[in-house]
């Protein structure tokens, strides 16, 4: 099914905005126009629509930004994209040349619960096979184990906000920790860092894989694939 209903023509625009400015940057009519192989005059006239919808803002003649609500709808689609990328090479075995397309084909109606299966199967992976972050699922939990625990899910709660990994904030963003990815290993090593759920984190910089954060005022060089899976509502 598509994500709430809405078209896979409107699910390919976010994921496109989201692709291109996950921390709600700005992205350009053109960006938008070779990325999707639309006519720039046809992809004003969506940009208008999702608008309208309150799912973008929208600056003519400079671009667009996701909002709050396009924010949740595109990282939806786009982890769905990710996981079926990164199940398709790892399982599958499909040449690299068609995994892009054929996750495109999938993701509309990949379900929820398929999702957080496929998640699980994978061991809750963090990166695609491009290295793009794969988004934190939109569940209402505080770690993957806290999932493992919960067996129906037509009673698990949906996030009501949205989450960044470390790794994908902007500079002097600063936000409070509220969901830790990974299995006991990881999970072990960021909680003896003495990172926990609810911290409040200022990101400062980041350089050759490491990144410059405080957390409670602390300061912290994390490696990467601990800010991958340290997510932030900022």
């Amino acid at each position: 099914m598509a994500t709430d209903n809405i078209s896979e023509n409107i699910e390919e625009y976010l994921e496109v905005l989201y692709r291109n400015g996950s921390n709600k940057e700005q992205v350009s009519t053109t960006t938008i126009s070779n990325d999707l192989n639309i006519a720039p005059g046809s992809v004003t006239q969506m940009l208008k629509k999702l608008e309208k919808l309150g799912y973008i803002d929208y600056t003519p003649y400079r671009g667009a930004s996701l909002t709050d609500e396009g924010m949740r709808i595109a990282q939806k689609i786009t982890r769905k994209h990710r996981i079926l990328e990164k199940f398709l090479t790892d399982v599958l075995n499909i040449k690299e040349e068609n995994v892009h397309e054929q996750a495109c084909k999938m993701e509309h109606t990949l379900s929820d619960e398929a999702e957080r299966a496929l998640c699980t199967m994978l061991h809750h992976p963090d990166l695609c096979p491009d290295n793009n972050i794969i988004p934190a699922c939109d569940l209402d939990f505080d770690s993957c184990n806290q999932c493992f625990s919960v067996s129906d899910f037509d009673n698990i709660i949906n996030r009501k906000f949205n989450l960044l990994s470390i790794s994908e904030l902007n500079d002097n963003s600063e936000g409070i920790i509220s969901f830790i990815r990974g299995n006991n290993e990881l999970l072990d090593e960021i909680t003896g860092f003495g990172i926990s759920i609810g911290d409040h984190i200022h990101f400062v910089s980041s350089n050759d894989n490491i990144f410059l954060v405080y957390i409670n005022d602390e300061e912290f060089n994390l490696p990467i694939e601990m800010a991958n899976n340290i997510f932030v509502r900022v």
